[in-house]
């Protein structure tokens, strides 16, 4: 065993005899034994580094998205933000029907919106209202929702925080018609 430069600390150097430190050890043993044998456990070497952190407890849940809250944003928006969808003509009725509770959905959220039935079209754009900045985009996605033949109470679920949407292209997928349909159906 080859000697570094430091010296090993002798229980006499502890300030107490060298009968009294294994008794004291004994004790210590006795009272932190558990403990100990928990620490010696081998670490690989990718965490050889990483401490306890006494802020992480299991109690926090980091996954949770934080909700934002009317008032949080303390200025208006500096510009306004704009989204347009062309809808085809078999929507027009239904749109016609359901925009009233889309339009008073978005009005929660300070968000407004059009239907002009002679270009086919839906707009959202924020006001001076908007209080959250990022619900632009979940409007985008429920008027693109409503165009791709989504019902207004499924679609308007997009303003939520904890929703996402994507729209999947699944047209190549099957060959079988039949097989297309009743799997888009389950999709939603």
């Amino acid at each position: 065993a080859k000697e570094s430069g430091r010296k090993r600390r002798e229980p006499e150097e502890e300030g107490g005899d060298a009968e009294e430190a294994p008794s004291r050890r004994a004790a210590e043993d006795g009272k932190e034994g558990e403990e100990k044998e928990e620490e010696v456990k081998p670490v690989s070497k990718n965490k050889k580094y990483r401490r306890e952190k006494p802020w992480d407890t299991d109690d926090i849940d980091h996954w949770k998205v934080q909700p934002f809250e009317k008032g949080e944003m303390k200025n208006p928006l500096l510009e306004e933000s704009s989204f347009a969808t062309l809808f085809p003509k078999y929507r027009e009725q239904y749109l016609k029907e359901a925009w009233p509770v889309v339009t008073r959905e978005l009005d929660k959220y300070g968000v407004g919106c059009e239907l002009n039935l002679v270009e086919g079209s839906m707009t959202v754009r924020t006001t001076r209202a908007t209080w959250d900045p990022y619900i632009i985009v979940k409007a985008r996605d429920v008027i693109k929702l409503l165009a791709r033949s989504v019902a207004a109470p499924q679609a308007l679920k997009a303003l939520h925080d904890e929703v996402q949407v994507d729209i999947i292209k699944i047209s190549g997928l099957v060959r079988n018609k039949d097989r297309f349909v009743k799997r888009r159906q389950r999709l939603l």
